[in-house]
C-alpha cells in the first residue's frame, strides 16, 4: 500500500524501518485505548485548532493506523506529527478515537530514535529544558528575549526592555529577580533530577541534544555530590 500522500518524501526509506517504528507505536501500553474504529464524521477535524491553521488532520492518523499504512505513516511521524497542539480536543470522537493519543505515542517513539523531526521540532525547547531541570522552576523572566522566542510577535520585545520594572510591579513575592520564576530549594530540585533520572528522561534528552545532556548532569551531579548522595548507588538502580 503506497503513501497516500502524492508527494511522499521518503519513499527510499526501507519497509522494514518504517515496519519497525509503526510495531513501536503498536506494543506501547495506551495503543489499545487510543483506536476504536471511524465513522469519517470529522468531529476531530472539526474541534482541532491545528487543523485551522496546517494542513493537519487528527482523522487522516486516526484512519492511517487502522489501516496499518507504514508508509503514511511514515511521512507522518517526520513532519506532521509535530503540528499538534496535544489539546485533547480530538477526544469528542463518538468512537472514542484519541487521535492525540496516538500522536503523543508516535512523537515519544520519534524522540527515542533520535529522529531527526524530533531534534529539530524540540531544539527551540532546550533552553526552557535546561532551566527547568537545574532550577525546578519553569521559563524564567530572563529568558524572555526575542532571540529565544522569535515565534512569540512584538510584545516580547516591550517586555524584555523592561523585565526588571514589569517584575517589581507584580504584587506577589517574585524575589525581585528575573533569573527565577519562583525559589525551590536545592532538596526539591534534587528529587525532580532523580524522577527525571530513574524514569528515563534524561535518556530521551541524551538522545535529542547530546550537548544539553552533558551541561545539565554535570551540573546537577555535582549538586547531588555536595547532599551526599551516592552516585554510583543511583546508576545500579538506574
Amino acid at each position: 500500500m503506497p503513501s497516500i500522500y502524492a508527494d511522499a518524501k521518503y519513499q527510499d526509506v526501507s519497509e522494514e524501518v518504517k515496519q519497525k517504528l509503526f510495531d513501536e507505536v503498536k506494543a506501547d501500553m495506551r495503543w489499545e485505548t487510543t483506536l476504536y474504529g471511524c465513522y469519517e464524521c470529522g468531529i476531530c477535524v472539526a474541534s482541532c485548532p491545528s487543523a485551522r491553521f496546517y494542513e493537519f488532520s487528527p482523522r487522516v492518523y486516526a484512519q492511517v493506523m487502522a489501516r496499518e499504512d507504514i508508509h503514511t505513516f511514515y511521512e507522518l511521524l517526520n513532519d506532521s506529527v509535530w503540528d499538534c497542539s496535544q489539546c485533547f480536543s480530538c477526544t469528542r470522537c463518538p468512537r472514542q478515537n484519541n487521535p492525540g493519543g496516538i500522536i503523543t505515542i508516535m512523537r515519544e517513539v520519534a524522540v527515542n530514535n533520535g529522529m531527526q523531526s524530533a531534534k529539530t521540532a524540540l531544539q527551540a525547547y532546550s533552553r526552557i529544558i535546561y532551566k527547568v531541570m537545574s532550577t525546578g522552576t519553569q521559563v524564567a523572566p530572563d529568558m524572555l528575549q526575542p532571540d529565544f522566542f522569535p515565534d512569540w510577535g512584538p510584545d516580547v520585545v516591550k517586555v524584555s526592555e523592561n523585565l526588571e520594572n514589569w517584575r517589581r510591579a507584580i504584587p506577589p513575592e517574585t524575589m525581585h529577580t528575573t533569573e527565577l520564576a519562583w525559589d525551590v530549594s536545592e532538596e526539591t530540585q534534587l528529587e525532580l533530577y532523580l524522577i527525571w533520572k530513574l524514569s528515563g528522561n534524561l535518556d530521551q534528552i541524551e538522545i535529542l541534544d547530546e550537548g544539553i545532556f552533558m551541561i545539565l548532569t554535570e551540573v546537577m551531579e555535582e549538586l547531588l555530590e555536595e547532599h551526599g548522595y551516592d552516585l554510583d548507588e543511583i546508576d545500579v538502580v538506574v
